[in-house]
Order: C-alpha cells, then structure tokens, then sequence
C-alpha cells in the first residue's frame, strides 16, 4: 500500500498541492485526474523524492518512506528522461545497471521488453530516430524492466497508438497481477475508465473525489432517460422533476424525490405514454465534470 496524507506543497505564495491524501492499493491500477494545473506532477515528484515535501507525509507499507523504497519503485517522469543520441538497447541496460541490476539481467529484461513493444529492430537506433511514439515505449520500458514494487506514472498513454496503449495495458496489468500498486496520469478519461480500479480527481491542488467508479456514481447526482408515446415537453411541470434536456419523446432529467418519481410515472402512465424510464450510467466524464465546477 502507497499512502499519501496530508500532502502539501508550495511556491512562494501559491500552493500548488494542498492536503492531498489518499491510497494506492496493492494489485490495483489507480487512476489519477485533472486539468492542467491541478497539481497531479507535483504530487508524483513528491512521491519520489525528486520535490521537497512542504508538509505532509508519504508512507510505503504503513511506514514513512524511505529512498530505498523508492529505488525500487518504477517511475515514468512526464518529460523524458532519456538520452537522444545513444542506442535504445544500450541505455536500457544503463539505467537497469544503475537500478542494481546485472548486466546480463538487464540486456535480457531489455530484450523481452523490446519484443513486447514489437521494437526489436530498433534495437540498436538512437533515441532520436525513433518517432515520438516509439520513444514513449522506451521511457515506459525504462520504469518497469526492473519488476518494480510500485509503479508512478505520468502520462504514460501519451503519443501512443491504439495497439502500443493495448500492449501498455497489459503490461501493467501483468505488474498489478503480482500485487504491484499503480498510480498513473492522463488526461484520457475513456482509458482511465476502462483501466482503472479507482480514480483520484484533482482540481486546483486538492482531492475532490477519490474512490472506486461506483463509489464515485453513488456520490453523484442520478439522471434518468425517460421515453414517452408523444412529445415529453410536459415532463417539465411536473413537480420535483428537473429537466435537462428533452428531444421529442425522449427527455433527460434529475429527481428529487421517490415520490416526485412516482408522480411522474403515475401521470405519464395515466397518458398511456411510457415506454422507458431508465437510470443513466454516467461517464467518467459526467463524474469528472460534476466534481470539478
């Protein structure tokens, strides 16, 4: 278990990050949320150690962390870390090396890596040959060739294609499999949807929602499609019934009450009207928009 708490940090006067807490739970991929700005790097980089904390604490394992725990951790920076003029399969096994790795280890892990990507031919190419795409591969390589305890990534799903982002998929799913938490970025709502088993939403520096997809609906507002045998502009007098949109028959609303609900069905059954009333899953980007306005 990751714990975050009480997590804040500052620049002068602004105050980027602002008693942020929540958990990233072993074998789970967490999915972490916001505008630009919302402070999301700034909480990885205190994660890792890479930023000063300003107050707050980060625990690994129900202990303060420590910089041999990070170690071990993967982490995928949002800019790339990588050295555009040496070749992939060289770097690879460098940065494996400097993570404690042997040699031959790391050329293996490399190698096993590069096939997954389908990037074997590119073995011995510069960095900077490769296409943005490509070299996103090789930074995501970069932070799990080592079997890591956690993974933190930002933006890994960045500039890849629907095949790479099913290959990313997979391959951190292999890690969540082990027990490995997960916590990444993006700015992709479908992906983090479809991926994750909780969300965190951040907007200007602190948590606004945090929980798994159904703790997030059961937290919202409930919207119903109802279906009529004739135009539903009528829907909107009846009391307790909100109205958001309504397209002939069909009308998009939010009620107040069981019993507003009930007056509703009564009077469009009274009509002879009803075909639908139906409860509406929302998007993650229904959940994201009412939690942030």
């Amino acid at each position: 278990m990751l714990e975050i708490r009480k997590l804040t940090r500052t620049f002068g006067e602004i105050r980027a990050v602002d008693d942020v807490t929540f958990d990233v739970h072993p074998g789970m991929m967490t999915g972490f949320v916001g505008g630009n700005g919302a402070g999301k790097t700034t909480t990885m980089r205190m994660v890792m150690g890479v930023l000063g904390i300003t107050s707050g604490e980060v625990h690994w394992e129900g202990r303060p962390i420590t910089m041999a725990d990070r170690r071990r951790f993967g982490y995928m920076p949002e800019e790339r870390g990588l050295y555009p003029k040496q070749p992939v399969l060289d770097q690879l096994v460098y940065l494996g090396q400097l993570g404690g790795m042997s040699a031959q280890g790391a050329r293996q892990a490399v190698l096993d890596h590069l096939e997954r990507f389908n990037l074997a031919d590119r073995a011995k190419d510069k960095v900077e040959k490769l296409s943005l795409g490509n070299q996103q591969r090789i930074q995501i390589i970069a932070a799990v060739m080592r079997d890591p305890i956690c993974l933190i990534l930002d933006e890994p799903f960045s500039g890849l294609d629907p095949l790479a982002v099913d290959s990313m998929a997979e391959l951190l799913r292999s890690h969540t499999s082990r027990g490995a938490p997960v916590l990444f970025s993006s700015h992709q709502l479908d992906l983090v949807d479809r991926l994750c088993d909780r969300l965190v939403i951040l907007k200007s520096g602190r948590v606004v929602g945090a929980g798994t997809r159904s703790e997030l609906e059961s937290g919202g507002t409930t919207r119903y499609r109802l279906a009529l045998g004739s135009d539903a502009g009528w829907v909107r007098n009846v009391p307790g019934i909100h109205v958001t949109e309504v397209d002939g028959a069909t009308a998009l609303l939010e009620i107040d009450t069981p019993a507003s609900a009930q007056d509703l069905l009564r009077a469009a059954t009274d009509r002879g009207e009803l075909r639908e009333f139906t409860p509406i899953r929302p998007t993650l980007s229904d959940i994201y928009r009412e939690v942030t306005q």
